[in-house]
């Protein structure tokens, strides 16, 4: 799978402990192995935030060859819960998982699909429409405004797609090429991960 050989970098820093430094999460064996919940998991209680509240969040760019489209990739979108765009599988990055599991998880709960291996592209910054809970300096949660996210995006070669999956009665999912993904993305903040990674593979860059 041509998808995923790369690495590349985002925008701000957190890592595996919201206060430290980022470094490159290391990689679980088989995020794929995971099992399939019947239903998402809900609430926050297990939610990170970096050291000035910042909701940590995980990315997951799921893609599979097709050489018969642009590109030679494609890439698996949903609808979002208002069904007036297209996204990638993303979501709250919880206390008992890695970033890599996290993305992993979503991607299943959201798009039905599971992978071998995800690969990292790097962290990108985003306003979130909704209210957040955030960490104040006593240790009590506390609700903040509109929040600033911090996501960490990876890259998965599908191998397997579900018939059945936690969020498809109110997410499709969709394939489309590569350089099409990046147009009809809803979000800066995916457009520049799917640009981030496309520019590192051979075919991509000059696809659109």
């Amino acid at each position: 799978m041509t998808g995923v050989d790369h690495s590349g970098s985002g925008s701000t820093s957190a890592s595996d402990s919201p206060s430290s430094p980022m470094e490159a999460p290391p990689m679980s064996t088989d995020p794929a192995a995971m099992p399939t919940p019947l239903m998402s998991r809900q609430g926050r209680e297990k939610q990170r935030y970096t050291q000035d509240s910042q909701r940590l969040v995980a990315g997951c760019i799921p893609v599979r060859d097709n050489p018969l489209v642009k590109g030679g990739v494609e890439v698996c979108m949903v609808s979002n819960r208002h069904n007036d765009g297209l996204i990638f599988p993303k979501g709250g990055w919880e206390t008992d998982e890695t970033a890599e599991e996290a993305a992993a998880r979503e991607s299943m709960e959201e798009a039905g699909v599971k992978g071998e291996t995800c690969t990292y592209v790097g962290e990108f910054s985003f306003k979130s429409r909704k209210k957040a809970l955030k960490v104040d300096g006593d240790g009590k949660n506390g609700v903040s405004k509109k929040a600033t996210c911090v996501a960490r995006v990876f890259v998965m070669n599908v191998t397997e797609e579900m018939a059945e999956w936690p969020e498809q009665a109110t997410r499709t999912r969709t394939w489309l090429p590569a350089m099409d993904a990046i147009e009809q993305c809803k979000h800066d903040w995916m457009r520049d991960a799917l640009r981030a990674w496309a520019s590192t593979m051979p075919g991509l860059e000059t696809a659109g």
